[in-house]
């Protein structure tokens, strides 16, 4: 169990302007401190007690140029961690609307830097993921977006929600043990990040988003991305559940500021009031002596139950605007971050017994104790085996004897004619084995004695009567071996012998092979298998192989080509190991060179599926404002074509004129003011003077025009 108070960070917002009226000191030891600078307002009058000074202490706070991948490694990235290890976590934003709280949760979609904490977590996971070998990992992700205090899936199956109200709507459930189910709310596998990221995408893409007077594209719900992961060890059954959220809030409104009305007005009232129960949550648990925490007053409250004093690593980032007219609002950000700040979280590691893995040994004690009772009682067979169990027992044994695991058992169940007929079976490997160990040992003393015979090659000192007395005996043994083994295979099945030969033959090493493949070769290859194979020869055949050696005509060569042997060795052996260490630093090369290689493609494959999400989004985004702006324009412009041309042509020939007159006003004005305003409006103007269209039309009505003006 790890109890620890929620970790809250702050973030201000990049302005525009450069804003004096904070300042940031990361540099204690105790925690970042912030601080906002407000003079008093003389206007208020002489006596103005108001204060000028805020101080609110953080673990840290990001200033305004600091990127998202800072945020990242500081804030999102301890908490991924705790996840990998079994306990749960949270991170929500919370701030006024505006503030920056989407971009730092979810990201912006301009630029692959500016890449949320939602995208760069699943980057990481999978990440991590990929390299435990020894662990097995399962993903699930869900979306779920609170409008209007209605909980709605924003990863429909369907895919076919083209307005909210087609979402389907998620019911809160509690178990008698408090425990919160979300009706309705899919869990959709994930098995790598390009499939998370577009989970994440089509949610984004069924969000509510409105444009407000203080920010263009406001969120007006609150979005919690989860995470459920599961872990698992091989060949354990032990699990390791854990869940992240990624809370993304909606910002408060103030209505007196903003001006908001009509829908808008309903979503701040929505927005306000899930805040504002949000907050009693905060104060209830901040105080000791409270025994009743209000959860249930909202939807956002009841899914957040274990984020908010429960089982849960959780983390606050409080956005900030520190311009002028929203310091009011950052203050109070502030205030209640401090109140979440003393709120304390048990977290405890999600381990459980994997219930899969438990019913399957469960079944096994059960069928075992069946067994075990069927063989007390007495209930036996007494049929045949047939041809398929037969077979089937065979697998078995083969499959229990190549398995190297010892703890490994042979399930034969209650039966005792299949009992029988393995430890038959267990019984003819043995002595298969055995005879084939005999011959390969003994071989080479007859292979070398009968080479000897036949060369006529044995040494005065050595009778030939005791290489024939070894070789009545080495034969007596191979055969009476061989009528043992005869005698017990003839009981079995041919199946049954077909498959023990094939799976009890030993592999045949080197110096086998070398015996096996050449019989009659010299004698010298004999002798040196011999001395080297260990104790199978007898005293007798070791004093009377040595007398054979040091009276053999070939005794002094031997000598001579085992030290250019010896030689010839040493110098393969030094060859060998410059080529090895060669080989293992072209493979650190070679590895280098992969490893490097690989991990920059699945960078850029994250970076080029990143890329093309932002791309999608952009154009889902501009169809949708095309088809408002569309919509906008054949409702309010209502005209005909000729009308239309008639318009335009208006508005350029009254440019025309107003130049015209300009003119003419200021000859008027500086030479002749009335003689010549009383000339210009006697003028009389001919068609051929004036400008026209080649419209009929146009033409007649702009004639009637300038007419009207001269008279």
């Amino acid at each position: 169990m790890v109890k620890q108070a929620i970790q809250i960070f702050g973030r201000v917002k990049p302005t525009k302007k450069p804003a004096s009226v904070y300042s940031v000191d990361n540099e204690e030891q105790i925690g970042a401190f912030l601080e906002f600078v407000v003079p008093r307002d003389l206007a208020d009058g002489f006596v103005n007690n108001k204060r000028e000074c805020y101080k609110f202490r953080f673990q840290k706070v990001f200033d305004q140029a600091v990127k998202q991948e800072e945020i990242f490694e500081n804030i999102a990235r301890p908490v991924a961690d705790s996840i990998l290890d079994g306990y749960n976590g949270t991170i929500f934003a919370y701030g006024q609307t505006g503030s920056g709280k989407t971009f730092t949760i979810t990201g912006g979609a301009e630029r692959y830097s500016d890449r949320g904490i939602i995208p760069r977590t699943l980057s990481y996971l999978y990440e991590r993921i990929s390299q435990g070998s020894s662990m097995v990992y399962t993903t699930h992700i869900s979306y779920l977006e609170i409008y209007n205090e209605i909980g709605y899936d924003l990863l429909d199956s369907c895919h076919e929600a083209s307005r909210l109200e087609d979402l389907p709507k998620v019911m809160i459930m509690e178990d008698p043990d408090q425990n919160i189910h979300l009706k309705n709310l899919s869990l959709q596998h994930s098995a790598n990040e390009e499939e998370a990221l577009n989970l994440l995408f089509l949610g984004d893409t069924n969000r509510m988003i409105a444009e407000t007077p203080m920010n263009q594209a406001s969120t007006r719900s609150h979005c919690i991305f989860t995470v459920h992961l599961c872990r698992r060890e091989q060949g354990s059954a032990t699990l390791r559940r854990s869940k992240l959220h990624l809370v993304d809030l909606a910002g408060s409104d103030r209505v007196s500021k903003t001006g908001l009305n009509g829908q808008l007005l309903t979503e701040a009232k929505y927005i306000n009031l899930s805040l504002h129960y949000l907050e009693q949550v905060i104060i209830a648990l901040s105080e000791k002596n409270r025994t009743h925490i209000p959860y249930r007053n909202s939807m956002l409250t009841s899914v957040l139950r274990d984020s908010l004093g429960g089982n849960c690593m959780t983390t606050m980032i409080a956005t900030l605007a520190v311009e002028k007219r929203n310091l009011d609002e950052s203050i109070s950000t502030c205030r209640f971050a401090q109140r979440v700040a003393l709120i304390k979280n048990e977290a405890i590691l999600n381990e459980e017994l994997d219930p899969t893995l438990v019913i399957a040994r469960l079944k096994r004690e059960v069928q075992s104790l069946k067994e075990e009772l069927a063989m007390v009682t007495g209930e036996q067979k007494d049929d045949k085996l047939t041809v398929e169990e037969i077979q089937k027992l065979e697998e078995l044994v083969k499959a229990f004897l190549d398995e190297p695991n010892p703890d490994v058992t042979l399930s034969l169940g209650p039966d005792m004619r299949k009992i029988q007929h393995c430890f038959s079976l267990l019984k003819v490997t043995y002595l298969q084995y055995q005879f084939l160990h005999v011959s390969t040992l003994m071989s080479p003393c007859i292979s070398l004695c009968v080479y000897l015979l036949k060369t006529s090659r044995v040494p005065n000192s050595v009778p030939a009567g005791i290489l024939i007395k070894m070789l009545k005996n080495e034969k007596k043994r191979a055969q009476d071996a061989a009528a043992q083994l005869a005698y017990i295979t003839n009981s079995q099945s041919p199946a049954s012998q077909n498959a023990l030969m094939l799976s009890t033959l030993p592999a045949r090493d080197g110096n086998t092979e070398i015996f096996s493949a050449d019989p009659g070769g010299p004698a010298i290859r004999y002798m040196k298998r011999a001395s080297v194979s260990g104790p199978q020869l007898s005293i007798e055949k070791q004093e009377a192989f040595e007398t054979f050696m040091r009276d053999h005509e070939d005794h002094l060569t031997i000598e001579d080509n085992k030290k250019l042997l010896k030689q010839r060795a040493t110098e393969a052996r030094r060859l060998g190991e410059q080529l090895n260490e060669a080989r293992e630093r072209i493979s650190k090369l070679s590895q280098h060179l992969y490893k490097t290689t690989i991990g920059r493609l699945k960078v850029l494959r994250t970076e080029i599926e990143h890329l093309q999400l932002l791309l999608e989004r952009a154009k889902v985004k501009l169809q949708k404002d095309f088809q408002k702006w569309w919509s906008q324009e054949a409702s309010s412009v209502q005209v005909t074509d000729h009308t239309l041309t008639t318009y335009l042509l208006y508005i350029k020939y009254l440019s025309v004129l107003q130049i015209v007159l300009r003119i003419e006003l200021d000859i008027i004005i500086l030479d002749y003011p009335y003689v010549h305003f009383r000339a210009l409006s006697t003028t009389k103007l001919s068609s051929s003077s004036i400008p026209l269209t080649g419209d009929q039309q146009a033409d007649a009505d702009i004639l009637a025009f300038v007419r009207c003006l001269c008279t």
